[in-house]
């Protein structure tokens, strides 16, 4: 059985010096993370989905399952504008072997409750496998009602929510309303030891491409009781955290972090640029000890 828990990864998706998506590497890479944590995604936000097309993201499905499908957890980022496009990568997602989905709002189109609700039903009746919600309004232009997560949780597949609100009065409510039959997953990384004070026993992290020990070492402790220990150690992340959150700069900052630990991915599609020397030269800093102390 499928389980959210534990430290996921959503890959990055490494690219050539003329801007192709390096599928060697990529399946290095997921090979490189498997046995580290509990699972691996391909095709989020960390991923750049949205500067690939339908068929540049199918082909990773396909990379990555051929790598390490059958050795971890494999969830299957499928948003898109249409539901069309996301039943289609969704049913080649399964095709090619992933074990779940992770599905949010269609973005920018910003349908209504309603609507979206239709929309994540007619998503499951077509693929049926296990489902991550990924609820990140800021990104999608919609929010996840409460009146639609009830709705959803009355179907098996719809097992998790990644909540990516940065709202702490939202993880509270969601907390205590749905923590008994949802498993809640930190989709804020800086957030991560509020999540995981109010339960949570789940963490997408982006930087857990380069620096995956220091993930679970801080979610198992927490899960262990000892938040004393868990605040040491999440003051120690929360410098490389906040940059990835707070700086505007996420996707450019995971990618350096993959070179400081020796898998140079790459740099983002435009319009995203890099990383200026000063802000190399900072991140470095604040990297490097938490790579030694993986070793």
């Amino acid at each position: 059985m499928v389980s959210f828990e534990g430290v996921h990864a959503p890959l990055v998706t490494p690219f050539t010096a003329d801007g192709e998506i390096d599928h060697v590497l990529l399946a290095k890479h997921a090979t490189g993370l498997v046995g580290r944590l509990s699972g691996l995604g391909v095709g989020g936000t960390t991923g750049e989905y949205y500067a690939l097309t339908l068929e540049e993201r199918v082909k990773t499905f396909e990379t990555v399952t051929e790598a390490v499908g059958g050795k971890t957890v494999l969830s299957a980022g499928i948003n898109a504008t249409t539901t069309k496009d996301v039943i289609h990568l969704g049913l080649a997602a399964k095709q090619a072997g992933m074990s779940a989905l992770l599905v949010a709002a269609p973005y920018y189109a910003q349908p209504t409750q309603e609507e979206l609700l239709a929309h994540f039903l007619k998503v499951d009746d077509a693929v049926d496998l296990p489902i991550m919600l990924y609820n990140f309004p800021a990104r999608t232009g919609t929010d996840i009602s409460d009146t639609v997560l009830e709705k959803l949780l009355e179907r098996p597949n719809f097992r998790a929510m990644k909540e990516s609100t940065g709202d702490i009065g939202h993880l509270h409510h969601l907390a205590t309303h749905f923590g008994e039959r949802l498993v809640l997953s930190c989709g804020m990384d800086d957030q991560a030891m509020e999540f995981f004070a109010w339960g949570s026993k789940s963490w997408v992290g982006a930087a857990a491409n380069f620096i995956p020990e220091s993930h679970v070492e801080l979610l198992e402790t927490c899960m262990s009781g000892d938040f004393a220990k868990g605040r040491k150690l999440m003051a120690g992340l929360l410098p490389v955290l906040e940059l990835l959150e707070r700086s505007g700069k996420f996707i450019q900052y995971v990618r350096y972090g993959c070179e400081l630990a020796g898998v140079p991915v790459g740099n983002a599609r435009a319009p995203l640029g890099t990383l200026t020397d000063e802000e190399r030269k900072g991140f470095a800093s604040v990297v490097e000890p938490l790579l030694r102390k993986g070793k």
